[in-house]
């Protein structure tokens, strides 16, 4: 798996070198662990938290995982823009621009936004999406001169609510393209995305216009646990074609890191090398092998 990341038709081996593996999923790795454990592995990507890594230290954290040889892949996360209040928005903003000089000093070209859910006694979809593309406006040039893209997150309309009022990737497209492709792109996670039946052709709308900052692989089972958060299930346990949607990005002109990004506290529970083992094993079973 030592290959560099490359675009492209591409042999499976090339496949795998895309792989990456997302903090979150094996959050009981300390970031020491989880640089020395995908090394071991010869994982060459990982998606990174902003707690953790804060925690640590953002310069300790890019001076480790340069160390260990690792690419990190996307920063997560920005966002929570839907607020009312002048002060929590100026807050997020603030936040954001944070984020944003992380994700460049951690060496990383993509920061992951969520946009937040309907402010208190709201319901007001569309209001709260259009202070999403207000905050959009004012960090996408200061992301830009960081060498940074931001990049929206459509999450499941469950989240809707409480998270993320940015429920589809045509509403995330729709915001997105009110910006440069470089300075503004999308998410094409399959947990949030798997059941909309017009997820083809806007993967294909999204990669013709080089919007695919991000694809993530979950998978979705059920019954979802209380409060849905740390439900999303391990590669092929679930409902989610996930070969499809790996054929639907790579058709897209998409040829960058795939992130598998699972919140499952029965992974959590395991040895970390035991899951990661058992992740590329999914991996390469749901995405590689041919139908």
């Amino acid at each position: 798996m030592s290959a560099e990341f490359s675009g492209g038709a591409e042999a499976p081996v090339d496949l795998l070198a895309r792989f990456s593996l997302n903090q979150q999923t094996v959050k009981q790795w300390s970031l020491p662990e989880l640089a020395d454990g995908c090394a071991r592995a010869g994982v060459r990507g990982v998606g990174l938290w902003r707690a953790p890594v804060q925690e640590y230290g953002i310069a300790a954290a890019a001076r480790l995982v340069r160390d260990a040889g690792l690419t990190v892949t996307s920063l997560c996360r920005g966002g929570f823009f839907t607020a009312f209040d002048s002060k929590e928005r100026a807050d997020a903003l603030a936040d954001n621009r944070a984020a944003i000089e992380e994700a460049s000093a951690l060496g990383t070209d993509t920061l992951v936004l969520v946009s937040g859910g309907l402010p208190p006694g709201s319901r007001d979809l569309h209001g709260a999406r259009e202070r999403v593309a207000d905050a959009l406006e004012e960090l996408a040039p200061y992301a830009a001169e960081a060498g940074v893209r931001l990049a929206i997150e459509p999450l499941h309309p469950m989240y809707a609510a409480d998270r993320c009022v940015v429920s589809t990737l045509a509403q995330a497209l729709d915001l997105a393209e009110r910006f440069p492709a470089e300075r503004v792109g999308v998410v094409v996670d399959t947990y949030h995305l798997w059941w909309d039946d017009a997820i083809g052709p806007q993967i294909e709308r999204a990669g013709s216009a080089g919007r695919i900052a991000a694809f993530q692989l979950a998978d979705w089972v059920t019954p979802l646990p209380a409060g849905v958060l740390l439900g999303r299930g391990q590669l092929g346990d679930g409902a989610v074609d996930l070969r499809w949607f790996r054929e639907q990005v790579d058709a897209a002109g998409y040829g960058g890191p795939i992130e598998v990004e699972i919140f499952n506290p029965s992974l959590w529970e395991r040895p970390g090398a035991e899951v990661l083992a058992e992740v590329v094993e999914r991996f390469i079973t749901h995405l590689m092998h041919m139908r």
